[in-house]
């Protein structure tokens, strides 16, 4: 390989570099989605430290999780309000730290970590509801 080259590879590394070693940017919610969030996640702590389910799953993009057999407030209040919101899951949820961040469809969403679990909330055009529930891996 020539000398001229090589050069011309140091200096496109060199110079690539700083790009692939900084971490990126952080996502920031605007003051007017932090306060839009901050409305909806008061609501549905209230809900919760009254264990109302069905004010819950009215707080709930329905089918959850696009999962048909839990398509309305009912198999909510059946099938994933028991699992999901234990006494120990509200009591977190309560108490728990929003983080905000944007997913790869640009979408804005906050997270409640409780444990091995994550709490999904995504701003909808009908404003923020609860989305998902997954594992905290």
């Amino acid at each position: 390989m020539g000398l001229l080259l090589r050069i011309m590879l140091a200096t496109a590394f060199v110079n690539l570099a700083p790009a692939v070693a900084q971490p990126p940017k952080k996502a920031v919610a605007s003051p007017a989605l932090q306060k839009e969030f901050d409305g909806f996640i008061e609501k549905f702590r209230a809900a919760l430290s009254t264990n109302d389910a069905a004010a819950v799953a009215g707080m709930t993009r329905l089918p959850f999780m696009n999962d048909s057999a839990i398509r309305d407030a009912t198999q909510f209040h059946a099938k994933t309000y028991p699992i999901s919101f234990t006494a120990k899951n509200r009591a977190c949820i309560q108490r728990g730290k929003a983080v905000y961040d944007r997913d790869q469809e640009n979408n804005d969403n906050y997270f409640v970590f409780c444990g091995e679990t994550i709490f999904v909330f995504t701003k909808t055009p009908a404003g923020f509801l609860f989305t998902d529930v997954g594992a905290n891996d």
